[in-house]
């Protein structure tokens, strides 16, 4: 067996007190305030009633159009570069193989999670459509002109993938399943597969039985927080938020039964405070029920109830990120691992040779989602930069390359062996 040790933390990659994990006690969001009654429910938007008009960027010094799903939807700004109507690059890639929609309305996502920017307690400081999530802004489209021009390229187009983001709202299921058909009945699924990120909150079985009816290909749910504590504090009734453990993995179970093995999956966020413990089991629950798990490195949302926190140290990042990876894809489980005190790995349960030849390939340090057309374990989903800054990269949304795996190594605390 390998032991590969918690330490060669890299500079300004620390947690609280310096450690390399992030612990419960020290993560704790704060309270969110009260919103004056102005500002509610998309109260000065509405009020406004600007009519929307093409497309709408964030922050775009005019006053916040009207724009409602599913005549609307948002969409990521890697996503609008790879579309053609938004100039940009991404640093290290040719921006992303996934068009990641985000449902919309101007009294934007009721849900109150503390580490996401699209939080219902920022209405007093930001209209929604102009709100960062995942560290970008979310330009707004007319849906029917993306059908339009992804159907237009063909078999020619960039994307591998498709995803409707679903959110917090009375209309959220009704417009996904609108975008959906309009999207199928255009466009191929076996040409641009859709993946559902689901709102267990508002949804029903039968919702889910719903999408699969209609073409999607993948159905996802944001579990986000590992334990039901962590979820109750950032998710729950800890920030005045409505979501239910319980009804997320109800919802989740369903699609299990519904979609059947390797086309359903949840995301997790590393770092909030869980142990790596606490979150491989959860990947290793998923893996026994058929999924997969899309890892989310944490990063302080501005805006969030969690801005003020540590993203989550590289260190611990780097253990959960290659252990993930060796349960979803290698056949390892957890019950092979060792643990220490504070649930940080110490031993991946392989021999040092394996475990070298599968770190040297890279995949494992990937971003990682719903599958593109290249390979299972390569996620067409790469969300460029969605958790970390280019200069310390989180999530490779490209193939590391020798610096980069001289880095990951010394984040492991491991040098590569000679053979």
């Amino acid at each position: 067996m390998t032991c590969l040790k918690p330490e060669g933390k890299e500079p300004g990659a620390t947690g609280a007190r310096g450690r390399d994990f992030n612990a419960f006690d020290e993560m704790a969001p704060r309270a969110p305030l009260a919103t004056p009654a102005a500002k509610r429910n998309g109260a000065a938007v509405k009020s406004a009633d600007v009519r929307p008009s093409g497309i709408y960027r964030p922050n775009n010094n005019v006053q916040t159009p009207a724009m409602r799903s599913p005549d609307y939807v948002q969409m990521s700004t890697a996503a609008a570069i790879t579309l053609g109507i938004m100039a940009g690059k991404m640093y290290g890639c040719e921006c992303t193989r996934c068009l990641n929609l985000l449902l919309t309305y101007p009294e934007g996502c009721r849900a109150n999670c503390a580490y996401c920017g699209l939080a219902r307690h920022r209405e007093a400081e930001r209209d929604y459509a102009d709100r960062n999530f995942i560290r970008v802004d979310w330009p707004a489209v007319p849906m029917a002109g993306i059908i339009a021009k992804v159907a237009a390229d063909g078999d020619r187009t960039p994307f591998h993938r498709m995803c409707i983001s679903m959110i917090t709202h009375p209309n959220s299921d009704a417009d996904a399943v609108t975008v959906l058909k309009a999207w199928t009945d255009r466009i191929d699924p076996k040409t641009v597969p859709v993946s559902i990120l689901s709102n267990p909150t508002t949804m029903t079985r039968d919702d889910v039985v719903t999408m699969k009816e209609l073409g999607a290909d993948i159905f996802t749910v944001a579990i986000d927080a590992a334990t039901p504590e962590l979820f109750d504090r950032t998710r729950g009734k800890g920030v005045q938020s409505p979501h239910s453990w319980a009804h997320y993995w109800k919802i989740l179970n369903a699609a299990r039964d519904i979609f059947g093995p390797e086309k359903f999956g949840a995301h997790l966020i590393v770092g909030m405070g869980e142990t790596e413990h606490d979150v491989l089991g959860v990947v290793q629950q998923l893996r026994d029920m058929g999924g997969h798990s899309h890892m989310f490195c944490f990063f302080p949302e501005k805006g969030s109830l969690m801005d003020h926190l540590p993203a989550t140290p590289r260190d611990q990042w780097r253990r959960v990120q290659l252990a993930r990876y060796l349960i979803d894809y290698c056949g390892a489980r957890i019950d092979h691992m060792r643990f220490d005190e504070n649930g940080r790995v110490v031993d991946f349960g392989l021999p040092k040779s394996e475990l070298d030849t599968i770190i040297g390939t890279g995949m494992a340090f990937r971003t990682s989602g719903c599958p593109g057309k290249f390979r299972d374990d390569l996620s067409a989903c790469d969300r460029p930069y969605g958790d970390s800054p280019p200069s310390n990269i989180a999530s490779y949304p490209f193939q590391p390359g020798k610096a980069d795996m001289r880095k990951i190594r010394r984040q492991l605390g491991q040098s590569k062996s000679k053979h």
